[in-house]
Formats: structure tokens, C-alpha cells, sequence
């Protein structure tokens, strides 16, 4: 997990408690803002935002305020021995992770802990006194996910305040962070299409932040916040450095810095003025991570290479060059139309021109245009049931030496395994024949090709992915190599 920096805002100094009164501000390293960037935002017009209505949120100076904040009415309150009971008294082997804030660990409410209560799983957070974060964060984040109900905001369901001990019950996301995902090797990786679905939903939980009468900025947006429920839906959780952002005529709110170093805002670490858009800034971050399969800060990487931004953005507008850098577990997964679609919105969002950013209304109405454009891909597939689908148009140009030899790939794990490769005369074809056709439900060829043209435009590079049928999704699996049959 990134390394947090953590101080308190200007305008809640009075509110300053055990947490954070006695502890040093650190800053984090960044870069300089340079001259802004100039990137026409030609695509991504600017809607008409409705804001949702919900309840100016105040964050109460203490725990008394809270228990008589109406906001919170449907929050459970818990005693720390039902907390003990539901974690089997805080047992090392129920800690499902930890950071700055202390340990959160997995536990079940059921009948045992709590008479009449109906069996829930549950996560629940213990804030360590000594930690990053104090009661002020707590309070932050029991009123933000107190207020507020959305698919995309993890769910809170109530709260431990007894004497020094602070919890926090929140619904039980089986599939853990989308950190451990990306950078963990013992995880199954995810595919491409489900990484551009993790990244709508955590877009439309920034949007609808952004979006309501009071706008919430996060300014703590980063992978290990991104957590993944049993079928992979995307909710954002750790609101505790959550504010409120500009209001009326402001352009900005006045705060000392917090946040993780590599996801802030260059604008943001440089004044301390914060907006929405800074938001934007660690949500572009995120979306490289994805595209990359690197980290936000690697020192393990050479010098050039450690602060993933500064490194690879450059890169986001040139295909060849992105190819090079883009995760190879997902090789073969994407149209290079979309991934370069895809790539331009990360550079958008990584401007140093905060107001060479888009609003994040409009990163969820570009993610769900280019998601609609790749799922109907997919759907081609399975609603063609057992039949024979066209998955590549051979060039017209096609050329002459009999020399030329189309190559057969597949991925096997994180690594390009040759397989034998076949001359023209077994798989081309000439300009008079039909185009070739793959049989996804043939017995010894259950595969799906897709093709990507080689650089004289004539070549075919096929990756295989072997497909399941009589089910509505593709699952990924150790592919077969394609086996050639004599009629093709």
C-alpha cells in the first residue's frame, strides 16, 4: 500500500483531536508542474450534471454530535464485545489487511453476536490510536458513508464508539482489492474486458461524489481503495480524507496536503488548492496502473521508470510505442481502436492543466461508450451458438513471395510460447476465395482468434483464447494452439 501523507485541513483545526495533534506533516514528492498541456477534450462535451439530492453533510466534532446526527439514523451500533465476538476476538487469521488507519478484519454478525440479527458477512475496520488516521478521519468517513447510498460506494453498516476503541462495520467485499489484483502473482489476472468494467464503476463512484449539492471530493483515490465484491463489481471505500469540495463562486478549497504519494495532483501538492478535478488527476493514475500493469511509484524499476506518470504518459498517444508498455497479460484481449481510446482518456485525465482535465460525467459516458463498443464484440460470439463466425478479412494486397508465413501465437501464462509455424499455402487464401472462417465449436479447435495486422499490413498475428460454451461470458483459460485442418 502507498505511503500516506497526513495533516489536518485548515478550516478543521478546531476540530483537532488525538489523532492528528501530535503528529508532522509530511509532503510528498512530485514533480513541478510544467506548461499546461494543451489536449482538446473534442470528444467529451460537457453535460448537464443533475445533482442528486442528498443532505448537506457536516462532519460532527465529536462522537456525541454523531449519535444525534439524523443522517446516520440507519447505522447499527455496535458494542466492542459484539466486535470481538464477530471477529472470534480480533484472531490473526481473520485480518483481511491493513494500512495506515490500523487492521480490518473479516467477521460475521449472526445470531451469536448480536439475538435476532440476520447472519452477515462483514469487514470491519479497528482504528489504531497510533495510526495515520485519528478520530477526525473516522467521523469523516461514518458521515460521507453514512449519508450516502450508491452501487458504486461500499456499504457501511454501523459503527463501534466505545471509550478508545473505534470500528467500522462495512459489507464484506469477497474478491478484495483491485491492488492485489493488479500487482499480486498469485492472483487469476484480470482480463481486459473486466478492467475496463472496474474502471466505469469506480468512475461512476467519483462521478456521483462529484455530482450531489454539496460535491464530495475523495482526494484519496488509488487502487487499494477500489474493492472488488464476489462478482467483481467495483465500490470505492476509505472516505476518511473525503471533504467537501468548492461551493458557489469558489474555484477551489484551501487545504494542506493529504493524500498517497504517485496519485496526487501535481496542481494539488504544489498549493494546496483542491477541486474535483484532482480527483481526475488520481483516477488517470488508476487508469494507467490498468493499462500498464505497473505501479504508481516502483523504485524497484530503473530511475527513469519509478514514478509511473512522468514515464509512460508520453507514450498514451503513440500506439507502437504503447504496445511496448501495456500489461502483456491481457495481449490479444483488446482492439488497438479502443486501447488507444482508452489511452487518450489516461493522458486527459493526467494533464497538468487541471482544467486540461474532464469531468469524471464525462470519463463514465466515454467508458461506457467504448465498453458498449467491445461487448457487442463479445455478444457477436456467443449469440453465434455453434456456427461459424468471419474473424478476419485477408488484405486485398496480399503479397507475392511464397516466403511469407503467417505466425500462430499464444499466450500461456505471462509468457509468448512459438507454436510451428504455417506457410501461406496451408492458411492464406487468394483474392477470389471467401473469407476464412473459424468454427468455435469445432472438436479439436475450440478457439476464438483475433487478429492484430503486421507492419507491411499483410501479416496475421493470431492469439488464441479458448472459449466456453453454454455460458453467457468468456472465461479465461490455459489456451490450446490451433490445429490446422486440411480444408482450410
Amino acid at each position: 500500500m502507498g505511503s500516506c501523507v497526513s495533516v489536518e485541513d485548515d478550516e478543521n483545526q478546531q476540530l483537532k483531536n488525538k489523532s492528528c495533534s501530535n503528529r508532522s506533516a509530511v509532503h510528498g514528492a512530485s514533480s513541478s508542474p510544467t506548461k499546461a498541456d494543451s489536449v482538446p477534450l473534442n470528444e467529451l462535451d460537457t453535460p448537464e450534471i443533475q445533482k442528486p439530492a442528498y443532505p448537506v453533510v457536516i462532519i460532527p466534532k465529536n462522537v456525541q454530535d454523531l449519535r444525534q446526527n439524523s443522517g446516520n439514523s440507519d447505522l447499527d451500533i455496535f458494542t466492542y464485545e459484539e466486535m470481538k465476538s464477530a471477529t472470534k476476538n480480533f484472531r490473526p487469521d481473520q485480518v483481511l489487511g491493513d494500512g495506515g488507519f490500523g487492521i480490518v478484519y473479516k467477521g460475521i454478525i449472526d445470531e451469536n453476536v448480536r439475538p435476532g440479527y440476520r447472519t452477515t458477512q462483514v469487514a470491519i475496520k479497528a482504528l489504531d490510536p497510533e495510526g495515520l488516521q485519528g478520530d477526525q478521519e473516522w467521523l469523516a468517513e461514518v458521515n460521507y458513508l453514512g449519508h450516502f447510498r450508491h452501487p458504486n460506494l461500499v456499504k457501511l453498516i454501523g459503527y463501534c464508539c466505545e471509550d478508545d476503541h473505534r470500528l467500522l462495520v462495512y459489507e464484506y467485499m469477497a474478491s478484495g482489492s483491485l491492488e492485489k489484483h493488479l500487482f499480486s502473482r498469485v492472483r487469476a489476472t484480470l482480463t481486459w474486458h473486466r478492467r475496463m468494467e472496474i474502471a466505469l464503476d469506480a468512475a461512476r463512484g467519483l462521478a456521483f461524489l462529484h455530482g450531489v449539492e454539496m460535491p464530495i471530493i475523495y482526494r484519496d483515490f488509488k487502487t487499494s481503495n477500489i474493492l472488488l465484491d464476489a462478482d467483481f463489481n467495483a465500490k470505492l471505500s476509505d472516505f476518511g480524507l473525503a471533504r467537501i469540495g468548492p461551493t458557489g463562486d469558489q474555484t477551489h478549497v484551501s487545504t494542506r496536503v493529504m493524500g498517497t504519494y504517485g496519485y496526487a495532483a501535481p496542481e494539488y501538492v504544489m498549493t494546496g488548492h483542491l477541486t474535483s478535478r484532482s480527483d481526475v488527476y488520481g483516477f488517470g493514475v488508476v487508469l494507467l496502473e490498468i493499462l500498464i500493469g505497473r505501479r504508481a511509484m516502483d523504485k524497484s524499476k530503473p530511475s527513469r521508470e519509478h514514478n509511473l506518470v512522468e514515464w509512460a504518459r508520453p507514450l498514451l498517444n503513440h500506439s507502437k510505442k504503447l504496445l511496448r508498455i501495456l500489461d502483456r497479460r491481457i495481449e490479444g484481449q483488446y482492439s488497438t481502436k479502443v486501447l488507444m481510446k482508452v489511452a487518450n482518456l489516461a493522458y486527459q485525465c493526467l494533464s497538468q492543466n487541471p482544467k486540461g482535465r474532464p469531468f469524471m460525467s464525462q470519463v463514465v459516458e466515454t467508458l461506457e461508450t467504448l465498453i458498449t463498443q467491445e461487448g457487442g464484440r463479445e455478444e457477436a460470439i456467443l449469440q453465434n451458438g455453434g456456427g461459424s463466425i468471419i474473424l478476419y478479412e485477408v488484405p486485398r494486397s496480399l503479397p507475392d513471395t511464397p516466403k511469407e508465413k503467417y505466425k500462430i501465437q499464444y499466450e500461456r501464462d505471462n509468457e509468448r510460447e512459438a507454436v510451428p509455424q504455417m506457410s501461406k499455402r496451408a492458411n492464406g487464401r487468394s483474392k477470389s476465395e471467401p473469407p476464412k472462417e473459424c468454427n468455435l465449436h469445432a472438436p479439436d479447435s475450440e478457439a476464438l482468434l483475433d487478429e492484430e495486422s503486421s507492419s507491411n499490413g499483410c501479416g496475421l498475428f493470431l492469439t488464441i483464447i479458448e472459449t466456453v460454451t453454454n455460458t453467457n461470458c468468456l472465461q479465461s483459460q490455459e489456451p490450446k494452439p490451433a490445429q490446422s485442418r486440411s480444408g482450410d
